[in-house]
């Protein structure tokens, strides 16, 4: 019965974040037997409520890493496809770099276009500065989200394709 509850107080909608069944230490199968749902339903419950611990955990860590107090590389194994170009690109730049205050996240949301795959915002303030960071993640084979693209506001990183006619 505990489970249930637990189960109950996620949001599965876009925009919605609070914690994880998963993380709670709730398993699949708990999930099913004590909300009285088949294994596939639970299984997407305890995905849909995986999303805002990732969005959460993610923007903490591209924020970290663009604002200079962690190395880009700190983000290799977090990274898929151009993600870490970019993420290299715009941290070079010193893109969320401030003097005075340190920036924190204050707001994040997320939309779900298609199941394993969530693309977030994040409010970043720091003093009377806000900022949007835009991030999409996607999840492996392997059950791991991994940033695959990131953006902030401002000049976009150059596609090296695009200095062909």
């Amino acid at each position: 019965m505990a489970a249930a509850r637990r189960m109950a107080a996620y949001r599965s909608e876009p925009g919605g974040h609070t914690g994880a069944a998963g993380a709670a230490g709730v398993s699949t199968d708990e999930v099913a037997h004590a909300a009285g749902i088949g294994a596939a339903r639970a299984q997407d419950a305890v995905r849909a409520a995986s999303l805002p611990v990732a969005t959460d955990l993610f923007a903490e860590r591209l924020l970290a890493v663009l604002s200079g107090q962690r190395p880009v590389h700190w983000m290799l194994r977090h990274t898929a496809g151009r993600a870490y170009d970019e993420l290299a690109w715009l941290a070079e730049r010193g893109a969320l770099r401030t003097r005075g205050a340190r920036p924190v996240v204050r707001d994040i949301g997320y939309y779900e276009p298609r199941p394993g795959a969530v693309e977030a915002f994040a409010r970043i303030g720091a003093g009377d500065q806000l900022r949007a960071m835009a991030f999409r993640l996607e999840q492996g084979r392997d059950r791991r989200w991994r940033c695959t693209a990131v953006e902030l506001g401002g000049p976009r990183m150059p596609h090296i394709d695009d200095d062909l006619p």
